[in-house]
Order: C-alpha cells, then structure tokens, then sequence
C-alpha cells in the first residue's frame, strides 16, 4: 500500500511539473512553438529523473492506458495513475491562475492582462480544423508518442531504457512542434482537462465543448500504438 501511495504521489507530482511549466510557458510566450516545445519535453525530463521514477513517468491517461491495453498495467492502477495525473493537472493550473490573479503574467505582449478571463491556459482547440481533422490529428500526434514510448520502455538495451525519459522528452518536443499550431498538441488528456476548464471565459464554453476529442483521440492513438508494436514485435 505504501509503494501504492508512493507511485500516486510521483504521478501527481510528475504532472503537475508537465503542466506547470509546459502550459505555463504557452502563457508566457503567447504559444511560440519553439518554446512551448521545449518546455513540454523537458519537463518530462526533468519529472522523469527527479519525481516520478517510483511510477514509470507516464505522467499521461494515454501512456498508463497504453501499458493496460499491452497487459502491463491493471485495471485498478490504471485508474490511481489517471485519477493522480489528473489531480497533478489540476494543482498545476490551479497555481497559474493563482500568479495571475497576482499580475504574474500582465503586461505581456504589450497588453494588460490582468484577469483568468484573458487567458486559456494552454488549453486545447481545434484551431482551422474541424472535428474530424482534430481528432485524426491527435491520433497521429499520439500514436508516433506512445510508439516512442513503448519502444524505448521496452528495449533489449539496458542504456536505452535508463535513457527512457530523455529519448521520450524528445519525441513530445517533436510532436508539438507540428501539433502546436493544429490543436495546440495535447496527446495527453490530464494535459487537457484541467486547463478546459479554466479557459471556459476566455473560449465562450468552447475548450469544454471540444475536450472530448482530446480524451478520445489521445486513448485510440495510444491503443494503435500498442497494436502496431505487438505486430511488429510479435516474433521478438
């Protein structure tokens, strides 16, 4: 129970660094993709080798799904490590919104921003795309991460698998440098709730209307991702 509590402990804290300082840097930087990016993958990094080694990192419904669906994960640790990334997600925003309501984030880009309504909190959208081109985006997006991270995870190679949060750092950076100005890239549905939520003013209802994509689409990119490994794998 102990260890239990621990790895809980470790994916609340893991997410929270996530979204703290991935959707805390979109706000900072009014989403510039270079550093939005970054911040994204190395925060998994950071959280990675610093808070959530008891837990595997996964940091993310869709990588804890992703080992359920590859029978590495139970049902029941399935739901503490969602329930935990989503609780890390919401401390995280909750503390954004805090340091904006104390002018952390005003007089950027030469505009008094002063008041939760002014901002979206990273929150995810469907930008020029319609549902459908969204949806098929975030599976994509999501199917190129989590197939980065059942490989390394999975490795032969002990040096690999030490790496696991560099190499997997580095595929989220590369999947938001194409998925930032398509749907904001979530890939990850604890990313995306909690901040759906405080962009409800700044968005007209728009990021809760929306949200559903980027908790179905992270989910079937994830179980294609486990299905292509299987395949390719099979005789391994």
């Amino acid at each position: 129970m102990k260890n239990l509590t621990r790895k809980y402990i470790s994916e609340i804290a893991g997410t929270f660094i996530l979204v703290f300082f991935g959707c805390g840097t979109a706000m900072a930087t009014n989403a510039n993709v270079v550093a939005t990016s970054l911040a994204f993958g190395l925060s998994i990094i950071i959280a990675g080798y610093s808070v959530s080694q008891s837990s595997g990192c996964h940091l993310n419904p869709a990588v804890s799904f992703a080992m359920l669906v590859d029978g590495k994960m139970k049902l029941r640790d399935f739901i503490g490590y969602t329930v935990s990334q989503i609780a890390g997600s919401f401390i995280a925003t909750i503390i954004l919104a805090l340091l904006v309501k104390c002018g952390g984030f005003s007089n950027l880009f030469g505009m008094e921003k002063n008041h939760i309504k002014d901002y979206s909190f990273g929150a995810n959208g469907f930008g020029n795309l319609n549902f459908f081109g969204a949806l098929i985006a975030e599976i994509v997006l999501t199917f190129v991460f989590i197939t980065v991270v059942l490989s390394v995870t999975k490795s032969k190679d002990m040096s690999v698998r030490k790496n696991a949060p560099v190499f997997i750092g580095i595929a989220l950076t590369f999947v938001h440098l194409v998925g930032i100005n398509l749907t904001g890239t979530s890939v990850n549905p604890a990313r995306s709730i909690a901040p759906a939520f405080f962009a409800i003013a700044n968005t007209g209802g728009a990021s809760i209307a929306q949200l559903w994509v980027f908790i179905i689409a992270p989910l079937a990119g994830a179980f294609f991702a486990v299905a292509s490994n299987s395949f390719f794998n099979q005789n391994n």
